[in-house]
């Protein structure tokens, strides 16, 4: 019994000795509860495997640049323990294909793998609620992404410029999508909007050239500035009666989109909201609609009739200027609309209700 315990003892120590012996190349900052943060690392391996033990100390989180630019990198196994991932942790490593982030993570900062070019896709695990601003800029070979149920919100410009990344589902559990979240994911084809999501942030799709279609649901009571800009393939989309704000320029260059419903309940069309959508050729404009931005329709060279509801108090300079096909702008007479278009260029346009 006595050799069993000595031989126990002895292979622990061992295991310990062997993570301290792993643990070469790190900084660290220690912490009164045995624990430890790594703020460094000068080491150049391929595939590292970060110790779960420094020092005799504990590793519970990756410190803020601790393994920036580390350009030999190729693996990252993050070891369980670790529960935050801070800010610009593992930016710039060109290098890396391939990183295991552990079920204890809870938090990944801002940039934290920014600029990870050749990393092509990466599991979220289920416990992280919080991913920050940055997080996977500038991934250009990501083409596959799990976010899990746990994440909250999409913090502004976390998947910006990821040029590789096809398609994404965003879980139920997240309810805003930040500024920029997806803008210039160049061959992103489809995005599933889960009914939690209030809101769509500025920027958010903005030059997603392959989006093709998009279902925003019921819940969303605002979509940004810019939010769809320039997404050329996007062909038709649906706005529901939720939506109570369309931000400046947020259709503005969809050149392929034809035809849209806007919302029951939209009280203002910003300022060139549908400029440049080349291709459509019908809008209904509801009731609830009471001011209408500059250059709001500009270029809508398909554009052919538009009607004018009586709410409409406001319109502003240059709304219809090269809409070459406009033929017919039905109006009240007597309305604010009909008072204002009647001494413009519009005036031989104007077609008046009965």
């Amino acid at each position: 019994m006595r050799k069993f315990k000595i031989s126990l003892m002895f292979f622990i120590f061992l295991v310990f000795i062997s993570f301290d012996l792993l643990a070469t190349g790190y900084t660290i900052q220690e912490h009164d509860n045995q624990t430890c943060t790594i703020i460094g690392y000068s080491g150049d391996d391929e595939v590292l495997i970060i110790p779960s033990i420094i020092e005799g100390r504990l590793v519970d989180s990756i410190g803020d640049g601790a393994f920036g630019y580390c350009s030999s990198v190729t693996q990252i196994i993050i070891p369980e323990g670790v529960t935050l991932i801070g800010d610009s942790a593992f930016s710039w490593c060109e290098s890396l294909t391939e990183i295991i982030i552990p079920d204890s993570v809870t938090i990944i900062g801002d940039f934290a793998l920014a600029g990870c070019g050749s990393l092509t896709s990466i599991i979220i695990s289920d416990s992280v609620t919080s991913i920050g601003e940055f997080a996977f800029a500038d991934c250009r070979s990501l083409a596959r992404v799990i976010i899990p149920d746990s994440v909250l919100s999409i913090g502004n410009s976390t998947f910006v410029r990821c040029e590789s990344l096809t398609s994404i589902i965003i879980p139920n559990s997240v309810k805003s999508i930040g500024e920029s979240a997806f803008s210039e994911c160049s061959s992103l084809t489809s995005v599933i909007i889960p009914d939690s999501v209030t809101s769509i942030g500025h920027k958010a799709f903005q030059g997603c050239y392959s989006l093709s279609q998009i279902n925003i649901p019921g819940s969303v009571a605002s979509i940004g500035d810019a939010a769809f800009q320039g997404c050329y393939d996007l062909s038709q989309i649906i706005i529901p009666s939720s939506v109570t704000s369309i931000g400046n320029e947020a259709f503005q260059g969809c050149t392929s989109l034809s035809k849209i419903n806007i919302s029951d309940n939209l009280i203002s069309i910003g300022y060139a909201t549908f400029e440049g959508c080349c291709t459509l050729s019908q809008i209904i404009i509801p009731d609830s609609v009471t001011s209408i931005g500059n250059e709001a329709f500009q270029a809508c060279y398909s554009l052919s009739k538009i009607n004018i509801p009586d709410s409409v108090t406001s319109i502003g300079d240059r709304v219809f200027i090269d809409c070459y096909s406009l033929a017919q702008i039905r109006v009240s007479e007597g309305s604010y609309a009909s008072n204002l278009l009647k001494i413009s260029e519009y005036a031989p346009l104007l077609s008046y209700r009965n």
